[in-house]
């Protein structure tokens, strides 16, 4: 009599680890910032304001790849060769809004191979101060988190609320925080949560995280820096260069 064979049993493939994208929207026009181009093109320390931020995000050695959302026809006069970072790419889906260039950007990034549980690091073109440094510290804090955060600041300074150009109430500041990029959440998490909000034009999304909380998510805030400021008037031009020159010294 014979013994039964024993069946081959298929060992199940372990999941594979989560991917790092960096996500940028770049569609916007910057009114506020007095250019007469969008001012993520101007001319900071000798480059294009969105090539510094570019550059510093392609110093993250965890990042799996880039992509830099713009509006169709901004493709002009964008470095090529050794001046562009590798890992990144460019792609013409911005939006009227940056909830809308965001979405559209998640989509390209699901079309290019993105999964459900990678992780995407949404950052402001404008806030071309951010460091290596400072998106490590944030993928350090939320790799293992079951929502994911973003960088931010508790507010330093008295907070007060205005009626009519005069001051109505002073605000407790204790709880507040001001929100920065980049702003860290899975691929599948981000991408349903606005999409849950496309039909009403996005309505009430202000950033990646507000998204999340209307989810019902409570992201976490991970202490960033006074340095990484986004350049919206015309002063923050001086600024931004003088600090981006002082790096080089």
């Amino acid at each position: 009599m014979s013994l039964p064979q024993p069946q081959s049993v298929s060992t199940p493939p372990l999941e594979e680890s989560p991917r790092y994208y960096a996500l940028v929207p770049c569609a916007g026009a910057g009114s506020r910032a007095g250019t007469v181009q969008p001012k993520q093109y101007q001319t900071v320390a000798g480059q294009p304001l969105v090539m510094h931020t570019l550059r510093a995000l392609a110093g993250v050695a965890r990042l799996h790849a880039g992509l830099v959302v713009l509006s169709p026809g901004d493709d002009f006069a964008w470095p090529q060769g050794p001046q562009w970072p590798e890992r990144f790419s460019r792609v013409s889906c911005g939006g009227a809004s940056r909830a809308s260039s965001v979405f559209n950007g998640l989509q390209a990034l699901g079309q290019a191979g993105a999964r459900a549980q990678d992780w995407v690091l949404v950052h402001d073109a404008a806030r071309c101060l951010i460091t290596p440094a400072m998106v490590d510290a944030l993928i350090d804090a939320c790799a293992d988190d079951p929502v994911g955060g973003l960088l931010a600041l508790p507010l330093p300074d008295t907070l007060k609320r205005a009626v009519d150009g005069r001051v109505a109430a002073t605000v407790p500041r204790e709880d507040k925080w001001l929100a920065q990029t980049p702003q860290m959440f899975r691929w599948g998490a981000l991408q349903r949560a606005l999409a849950l909000r496309a039909e009403s034009g996005f309505a009430g999304v202000t950033d990646e995280a507000s998204a999340l909380e209307m989810d019902g998510q409570k992201p976490l805030l991970v202490t960033g820096s006074a340095h990484n400021f986004k350049v919206t008037y015309p002063q923050d031009f001086a600024l931004a260069q003088a600090v981006l020159l002082s790096r080089t010294l």
